[in-house]
C-alpha cells in the first residue's frame, strides 16, 4: 500500500485566496466549536464550512468554479462556496431539511450521481462516505462527473476514531451493532445514525487502498483533516493512524 502524501504546507491556487494554515492554532479552533456539533449544530457547521472553503481553495481555484456538494446538506457549505465565488450544486436524498437558497439543489444517490461525466471542476463531499452503503461507489462517481484536470475532495469520518459512532460513539469500538442496541435502550429509540443503515464503518486504511489503486485520479494530498500538519506522520503508522484520526481527507485531480 502507497504512503499518503504529506506535504509541509500546500500553497493557494490562486494569489487572491487567502492562506489556509494546517497548524496547532486552528485544531484547537475546531475541537473547541466541535462541542457545540449537537446543541448548536449552526454554530459548528459554519465554522467548518469557512475551514472547509478555505482548506479546498489551496487546490482548486473556488473563483467560477463549477461545483457539486455530494450530501451539501442545510447550507452551511453552500454558503461559504458561493461567497468564495463558485457555482454551487448540491446533492441529497431527501431536500426535506434543505433550505431554498443560492445555488443549485438536486435530489438523487451519491452512489449514482445524476450528471454527465466531466460536468464539474470540483466534486466535494464533507462526512457523508460513512454514511453510504458502498462508499467507494460514491467516490468512483465524484471522480467520474468532473473534468480532466477537475478536483475531487472527499472527507468522512474514521470508524475507529473516538466520533466514528457518531452519537453511538465510544461504544461503537466494541461494536457497531453493540453501540446501536444500547443506545436503544438507554434512550428508548434508535440514534439518528443506525449502524448497518445509515452508517457504516470506513477506515483509514479503507481510504489509502481506494487512493492508492486509483488509475484515473492522481492523488494530491491525503491528510488527518482535524489535525496540525505535523501530526500527520502518524498516517504512515498501521493501528496507530486509526485511532488518532477523526476524519481523513482525500484529494484527488482527474487525469
Amino acid at each position: 500500500m502507497p504512503s499518503p502524501t504529506v506535504p509541509s504546507e500546500v500553497s493557494s491556487a490562486s494569489s487572491g485566496q487567502r492562506r489556509w494554515r494546517a497548524d496547532l492554532r486552528r485544531s484547537v479552533h475546531l475541537l473547541r466549536e466541535f462541542r457545540f456539533e449537537q446543541p448548536d449544530p449552526a454554530r459548528f457547521y459554519t465554522a467548518l464550512a469557512r475551514d472547509s472553503a478555505a482548506q479546498v481553495a489551496q487546490y482548486v481555484d473556488l473563483r467560477g468554479a463549477r461545483l457539486v456538494d455530494v450530501g451539501g446538506g442545510p447550507g452551511y457549505f453552500r454558503d461559504e462556496f458561493v461567497r468564495a465565488g463558485a457555482d454551487y450544486f448540491s446533492v441529497d436524498v431527501d431536500a426535506h431539511d434543505v433550505t431554498e437558497a443560492r445555488g443549485h439543489r438536486v435530489v438523487g444517490s451519491g452512489m449514482q450521481l445524476p450528471f454527465r461525466t466531466g460536468s464539474f471542476d470540483l466534486a466535494y463531499s464533507s462526512n457523508v462516505l460513512e454514511h453510504v452503503s458502498d462508499p467507494w461507489q460514491m467516490a468512483e462517481e465524484m471522480l467520474r462527473v468532473v473534468q480532466p484536470g477537475g478536483v475531487v475532495f472527499i472527507s468522512y469520518t474514521v470508524w475507529f476514531g473516538p466520533w466514528g459512532g457518531h452519537e453511538t460513539a465510544p461504544w461503537h469500538l466494541v461494536s457497531g451493532a453493540f453501540a446501536r442496541r444500547r443506545y436503544r435502550r438507554t434512550h428508548g429509540r434508535e440514534p439518528k445514525n443506525r449502524f448497518g443503515e445509515s452508517l457504516f464503518a470506513v477506515t483509514v486504511a479503507d481510504g489509502l487502498r481506494w487512493s492508492g489503486s486509483q488509475q484515473h485520479g492522481e492523488v494530491l494530498d491525503i491528510t488527518a483533516r482535524y489535525n496540525p500538519r505535523w501530526a500527520h506522520v502518524l498516517l504512515r503508522i498501521p493501528i496507530l493512524r486509526e485511532v488518532t484520526t477523526w476524519n481523513l481527507v482525500i484529494v484527488l485531480r482527474r487525469r
